[in-house]
């Protein structure tokens, strides 16, 4: 099955109830990465994968919830991140001007 953040939004209503707060799958979010963090830390790619999962997952389920595709909205992001100027930190990250 290819899921879409419909299909996990629905899944997400079915298993956990409606999101009375978006927030509060935001702040889920937030524990995934920490536990993501935590597994790349230690080196464990595997549990690694499992949880940067979890964190999309749960995106997926926000916008979803938004009426709006995660998909689409990285598209229409990415079509504007490719036209803007960076700046590299210099560690694989940086910032738009």
């Amino acid at each position: 099955m290819i899921e879409t953040s419909q299909t996990i939004k629905a899944w997400g209503d079915e298993t956990f109830g409606k999101a009375m707060d978006p927030v509060k799958l935001v702040e889920r979010a937030e524990v995934e990465m920490a536990e993501l963090k935590e597994a790349l830390a230690a080196g464990d790619l595997p549990e690694a994968g499992k949880e940067a999962a979890d964190v999309v997952i749960l995106l997926h389920r926000l916008m979803g919830d938004l009426g709006k595709e995660l998909s689409a909205e990285v598209d229409a992001k990415m079509a504007i991140n490719r036209e803007r100027q960076w700046i590299s930190a210099g560690d694989g990250t940086g910032r738009h001007v």
